[in-house]
């Protein structure tokens, strides 16, 4: 009973720490943080070159022929986007929520995907070379059709889409 009473005080003490903890010390959310937010947006042939854009929201923006190139788009999210024919040339979308997008025709050199999440998204006819899909979660099928055309090495993490994509 004496071990029973101590456990619980100790269970009730660590909640009222951690529950003191938040109060004291109350930080944003990072979705919070970047108030970037073209959600639903008409974006076409949109100027986004070399711009800052991390956390940003993209959610169902349509961006056939948007230029990404060099853009920052660190944790973005880009659910459901249209990005058919768009440029992310050099682009970082590292940890970016790529899911259910299509980047038909899209230039995708030397971009950086890797740890994104990538499922139900398309990539036909898109140029691949030198991007690093490092830990990315990538249909299998698409993965399959990717590695078909994988090529290169991407300058900035060294990596080779081959190896990125796990291809045979």
């Amino acid at each position: 009973m004496k071990k029973f009473l101590l456990r619980l005080l100790s269970l009730f003490v660590i909640v009222v720490l951690a529950w003191l903890w938040v109060i004291i010390n109350p930080q944003p959310a990072f979705a919070q943080i970047n108030t970037i937010n073209y959600s639903n947006g008409s974006l076409q042939n949109r100027d986004f070159s070399n711009t800052d854009l991390a956390g940003g929201t993209f959610v169902a923006a349509e961006m056939r022929g948007a230029n990404f190139q060099g853009a920052n788009l660190k944790n973005a999210i880009l659910t459901k986007g249209v990005l058919l024919n768009a440029n992310l040339e050099n682009a970082n979308l590292e940890g970016a929520l790529v899911d259910r997008v299509t980047m038909d025709g899209a230039n995708l050199k030397n971009a950086i995907f890797t740890e994104a999440t990538m499922t139900r998204s398309r990539f036909f006819d898109a140029d691949i070379t030198g991007a690093d899909f490092t830990d990315a979660l990538i249909d299998r099928y698409q993965v399959a059709l990717m590695c078909d055309r994988a090529a290169g090495i991407n300058p900035v993490t060294g990596v080779a889409t081959r190896d990125s994509l796990g291809c045979r």
